[in-house]
């Protein structure tokens, strides 16, 4: 077995070699809870989902750490904004992020550390930065402390930029820094802001600044040394680069890869608040359902830049009834013969089922989803092919063997991609679908595929009819380049 990952820092894609054999510890930065979440937020949080299930699979044992950065500027100012005290406000965005999080069916982390629980190991990290030469107090006496880039030959390392190229830090005045590029590590209690939303310290009271917090949660929790760094690409740099610099020039090897996202574009163009195109998930949520959001997110290579529009999220329905009518009629058929549900969050135990080879190879080499959905796609087509011969009249028991191994081998390669439509996750409603809703795909999927049939073998009265059957029942069918998709007259109204 030969997992291989890109690492941003050295730009080729690289053999993961755990540090302690076995074993993988991740860090991921999460939420920064000023506001609720957006679509971008929920593919990275996707990516590092599969990330770790693919691990599991793998036999090795993952621990994850995921942040909440509780206190920042823009926490404290929207605060006010929304008549909230901060930590209040903090706290209710947590609960946002961590609603969507489980909506897309994204497991929970080992452990999920927030900023303000960690201010000790920060004011301590700092001061192992002071005492080495690589940081120092504000000269304006206000209580800033800031990151000597200068003092740290290998700054720019991660992103590949020399320090004279890059743009000015821009978390504190320049005033009180020896050079623009220089970063706040902690930020001075400034007149206005609230007592609660800082910490004494030997620099005077104050609040952390960004960068500091990873540096310390991630050593604490993972050790001074851990596999693998992940998150979006936007935080590259300044972030990642600034975390990289600080705790190397504090004497920690640090992450040894560095994993990134690609950037979600609406339309074309990235999300911001000035264009006004963000595409937030609870709202996204109510309109479409979130597996086949989530299903959406994994259509294209996790490094990859991808497009969002409804209508592309909404085109993948029609995939997702595919692998749903398979597996619901196989398991109506197999009954208790039918394999267990797979399930990562147990670790796949007792799964008897492998992935075939070529998911295998797809996934070690660099999560390549798209090909590892080509090879499930393959076995949809061998599981209908398997289901026609089992439901056949005096089908021998080999038969319905056959397509439990086929069920058990699909449910396998979906779940660990975190889109298997049999998983209760989805079952119960959790993704903004329901047990009706399955049931209804089901019955419309059955006859959509005998439709199918009936037009393959050239018997168009036999497929018009059941179109009109199922128009009478109020759904609407149509025939697209990837298969069919359905929905309610209702819904095809609004």
């Amino acid at each position: 077995m030969t997992i291989a990952l890109y690492n941003t820092q050295t730009r080729t894609v690289e053999q993961l070699r755990p540090i302690t054999p076995g074993r993988v510890g991740i860090y991921v930065c999460g939420a920064t809870v000023q506001g609720a979440p957006h679509i971008g937020h929920m593919r990275s949080a996707v990516v590092f989902d599969q990330l770790r299930r693919w691990l599991t699979y793998r036999g090795l044992d993952v621990t994850l750490i995921r942040n909440v950065t509780d206190i920042d500027d823009k926490i404290l100012s929207k605060s006010v904004e929304e008549g909230r005290t901060w930590f209040a406000h903090a706290y209710h965005y947590e609960r946002v992020f961590t609603a969507a999080y489980e909506a897309m069916g994204v497991l929970a982390p080992d452990y999920e550390p927030r900023a303000t629980g960690h201010v000790p190991e920060m004011i301590e990290l700092i001061g192992r930065l002071i005492d080495a030469g690589h940081a120092y107090p504000a000269a304006d006496d206000s209580g800033d402390v800031y990151f000597d880039t200068a003092s740290w030959p290998d700054y720019g390392e991660l992103t590949h930029q020399r320090p004279a190229d890059m743009s000015p830090a821009d978390d504190a005045p320049r005033y009180g820094k020896r050079s623009p590029q220089d970063f706040a590590l902690w930020k001075g209690h400034k007149q206005g802001e609230p007592l609660t939303a800082s910490w004494n310290t030997p620099w005077g009271r104050g609040r952390p600044g960004w960068h500091i917090e990873c540096s310390a949660m991630s050593t604490k929790y993972l050790g001074a040394e851990f596999d693998i760094h992940g998150g979006g690409l936007d935080l590259r740099f300044p972030h990642h680069e600034n975390e990289l610099a600080q705790s190397r020039a504090a004497g920690d090897p640090f992450a040894r890869l560095w994993m990134h996202s690609g950037l979600l574009t609406v339309g074309g163009d990235k999300m911001s608040k000035s264009l006004g195109n963000s595409i937030f998930a609870h709202e996204l949520f109510a309109k479409l359902p979130a597996l086949t959001v989530r299903y959406f997110l994994s259509t294209a290579h996790y490094r990859s830049v991808l497009d969002f529009t409804e209508a592309a999220v909404a085109g993948q329905q029609t995939a997702l009834d595919r692998f749903a009518n398979l597996l619901s009629r196989a398991r109506g058929l197999l009954g208790e013969a039918a394999p267990a549900v797979p399930s990562a969050a147990d670790g796949y135990a007792g799964v008897a089922a492998r992935v075939p080879d070529a998911f295998a190879a797809a996934m070690d080499d660099d999560l390549a989803i798209p090909q590892a959905l080509a090879v499930a796609f393959e076995h949809l087509g061998a599981g209908f092919r398997a289901l026609e011969i089992a439901s056949a009249p005096g089908a021998g028991a080999q038969t319905r063997a056959d397509l439990a191994q086929i069920v058990g081998e699909l449910e396998l390669m979906l779940d660990i991609l975190g889109v298997n439509p049999t998983d209760p996750h989805w079952a119960t409603g959790a993704g903004g679908d329901d047990a009706a809703h399955a049931a209804l795909d089901a019955l419309v999927g059955a006859l959509a595929e005998e439709r199918l049939a009936a037009k393959a073998e050239k018997d168009y009265a036999r497929a018009d009819g059941i179109r009109a059957r199922l128009a009478e029942a109020g759904v609407a069918i149509e025939d697209t380049p990837a298969g069919y998709r359905w929905q309610l007259k209702d819904e095809e109204q609004d």
